[in-house]
Parts: structure tokens; C-alpha cells; sequence
């Protein structure tokens, strides 16, 4: 009888789809809000301002890879296998945050939420389109990894 060979980890899963509302995860039955919400309902009644920030994250998100835009009830995400970034919009600017696979200490979060030892949110907010620098890209191409979870190969 031949053995088979040991999963790797990189050897990910198929992503598990929800039968109730369609959205795709990386984890079988992942808990999360069935709703089906559109990108113009959150940019209706925002600011010029917001929304352009918006479209300049959103493309520098795009710039990492092939991504998923996911209007939820109170953000956008952007997600390959899982989500990885997601911003909020607000008056004047734009609240976001970046999953990375560790505690990376910056002046700019405002807040690192520790998940598990591979999945820590770093917050911040960008109020103008300078802000969106060298080291915005850098966080968006590290989550990147995350949202395809290439960290959990290493």
C-alpha cells in the first residue's frame, strides 16, 4: 500500500463558500454577517474628499495583485483568500487597517489588535492623498501575503 506524502502547509484549501450569501473564505464555515451590500451605497452621501481617498487606497491595493472588493455593513474589505486590509469612510478621511503576520511598531497606528500570533490589525487614517506613501505600500504588499496566507508556509 503506498503512504500519501504529508500535506504542506502551503498546500492550502479550496476557499469555502457561504451558501447563504456566496461570499468565499479561506476557513469552512467562517462566522461573519450574511448581507450583500454594493461600493455605491457606502460612497452615497460621502464627501468628495472620502471617496477620492478611497479610490487612491483602493488602487494602490490593486497595485499588490488581483483582489476582491467586499462592501460590508460598516467597511470595505479587500481580500485574496482572506481579508487582508479594509478601510471605513469618514468625513474627511478615511480609516483603515492592514492584517500582518506580526507586531510591526510605527508612529502612524493608531492602534495593533493582536488576533493570533500570525494575524495582528494595525490601524491608522489617512486625511490626504500624500499620506498614501512608501510606507502605506509596504503594509498593503505585506498584508497581501497574509490575504493569501503565504505566511502560513513559513
Amino acid at each position: 500500500m503506498q503512504r500519501k506524502a504529508p500535506r504542506s502547509r502551503a498546500a492550502l484549501a479550496p476557499l469555502w463558500n457561504c451558501p447563504k450569501c456566496g461570499r468565499s473564505f479561506a476557513n469552512r464555515n467562517q462566522s461573519h454577517f450574511c448581507a450583500r451590500h454594493t461600493l455605491s451605497e457606502h460612497l452615497a452621501g460621502k464627501s468628495p474628499r472620502a471617496t477620492a481617498l478611497f479610490r487612491d487606497f483602493a488602487r494602490l491595493v490593486k497595485r499588490c495583485g488581483p483582489v476582491r472588493v467586499l462592501p460590508e455593513k460598516t467597511r470595505i474589505a479587500f481580500q485574496v483568500r482572506m481579508s487582508f486590509a479594509a478601510i471605513s469612510l469618514r468625513r474627511d478621511r478615511i480609516a483603515c487597517h492592514v492584517v500582518l503576520a506580526r507586531r510591526l511598531d510605527h508612529p502612524r497606528f493608531t492602534k495593533i489588535e493582536y488576533i493570533s500570533p500570525r494575524n495582528q490589525v494595525h490601524h491608522f487614517t489617512i486625511s490626504s492623498s500624500e499620506e498614501l506613501d512608501g510606507d502605506v505600500e509596504a503594509w498593503l504588499r505585506e498584508a497581501y501575503d497574509v490575504g493569501q496566507q503565504r505566511h502560513l508556509s513559513r
